[in-house]
């Protein structure tokens, strides 16, 4: 059954579809989100060792993260983009995507602030662990914009930041396009 405005411009229309906006999976690593698991990832990366499990120590890995994302960028001619609060990203990937060809694979990477859980390291004077503990802080995401043939435009934002949290952003509508280039289907969109 069509919905209203379909109904009321049906001459105008010569066909149309029905699909959901936009999925999104939110992604972990499950080790990585409580304390006990954390610590074993962790070990696992340093030798069994905690010795530089430490709040400088899990910055310096967050900047390590933002160094290798912009140097691969660099190496491969894709544009980082640093956003200022506020601004749309989706509508920046748009824009972008109206004045570039880009081919299949990551073609823009959006940095940006938003609260995120990451993990603050607690010693005695001795220097055991005496805590770890959660919280939320603003740190950078990083928005990978990649191309896809099955499904366009996709987007998958990553905290720098351990437990790393990421989501998995699908729109629905691209997968249509898709699909109708795929078939020789012509279409026009339209905001």
């Amino acid at each position: 059954m069509a919905d209203e405005f379909s109904q009321r411009y049906s001459d105008l229309l010569t066909g149309s579809y029905d699909c959901v906006d936009r999925i999104v999976l939110n992604a972990y690593n499950p080790l990585c989100h409580n304390a006990g698991g954390f610590r074993v990832w962790w070990r696992r990366w340093h030798e069994d060792s905690d010795e530089q499990l430490d709040n400088t120590h899990l910055m310096r890995l967050a900047g390590r993260f933002a160094r290798r994302v912009r140097a691969w960028a660099g190496a491969h001619g894709v544009p980082v983009i640093d956003c200022k609060r506020g601004e749309r990203k989706h509508r920046i990937a748009e824009e972008y995507l109206a004045t570039h060809t880009v081919g299949t694979g990551v073609f823009l990477i959006l940095v940006a602030r938003a609260p995120a859980t990451v993990w603050e390291v607690h010693r005695s004077a001795q220097g055991a662990i005496r805590d770890l503990a959660k919280k939320s802080a603003f740190v950078n995401h990083y928005s990978f914009h990649i191309m896809d043939p099955q499904w366009g435009h996709v987007t998958v934002k990553m905290s720098g930041h351990p437990p790393f949290a990421a989501q998995v952003i699908l729109n629905g509508h691209e997968y249509v396009a898709c699909r109708a280039r795929t078939t020789g289907i012509g279409f026009t969109k339209s905001s």
